[in-house]
């Protein structure tokens, strides 16, 4: 089974901020631009990925230095493939349980290998993952759409549908890839290190471990934690 594997390089940091909050008048409101027009063609992926740096493989992706994104191109829709993810470094602490290396359970799973597939629908690419837990193994059809209705499949992420080009799109995977999927922020809780979630503006692309391969894809994003 051919996949995607994710893996993630953290910190972990301990930051105080202040938070300011402004009213907003109605008048600077009505000064704000409208929507897009949904309507508006969607460029082509050749047009919107013109000069950017494309690395083709299981997954064809390109790399934006400039915004520092990293825009996916999915070809195929509703075909299954493994998903992994796993730390690429750790915090150098037995008690804590982070350890390079580590394969990372969704939802709180054990099962470190994922069944997922890529589902479009209108605007937007939803990854899902099967429920292999419950199914029937029978080859009365009633029977295995009963246990599927009976026990719900997971959306992992739903991406926006940028551009697209004799069937396939493109989307921007850099906000899936900078969240923290592994569960460190739940792992640090349970082990009394405190409370802590994702500073997006210090976690990015690791692009030199990035790379896409005819059978596999890797990302690897560094993930820095405050609390």
């Amino acid at each position: 089974m051919r996949g995607m594997r994710i893996l993630s390089r953290f910190a972990v940091v301990i930051s105080l901020a202040t938070f300011a909050t402004a009213m907003v008048s109605a008048q600077e409101a009505e000064k704000k631009q409208p929507p897009a027009d949904e309507t508006k063609p969607l460029p082509t992926i050749a047009q919107k990925t013109k000069g950017l740096q494309a690395t083709p493989g299981f997954f064809t992706f390109y790399w934006d230095p400039r915004a520092g994104k990293l825009w996916l191109e999915i070809a195929k829709f509703d075909s299954e493939f493994l998903y992994v993810n796993s730390l690429a470094t750790g915090v150098g602490s037995n008690d804590i349980g982070l350890d390079r290396g580590q394969f990372g359970g969704l939802d709180g799973g054990a099962d470190p290998e994922h069944l997922v597939r890529f589902v479009r629908v209108g605007a937007k690419v939803l990854l899902i993952q099967a429920n292999l837990r419950y199914r029937a193994v029978s080859p009365n059809a009633d029977e295995r759409a009963a246990v599927q209705e009976a026990f719900a499949e997971s959306t992992l992420w739903g991406f926006k549908v940028e551009a697209e080009e004799n069937g396939r799109v493109l989307v921007d995977a850099t906000p899936f890839l900078l969240t923290d999927a592994h569960g460190v922020a739940d792992k640090l809780k349970a082990t009394k290190q405190g409370t802590y979630k994702v500073d997006e503006t210090r976690s990015a692309v690791f692009l030199p471990r990035t790379k896409s391969f005819p059978k596999n894809t890797e990302f690897e994003a560094t993930l820095t934690f405050v609390g």
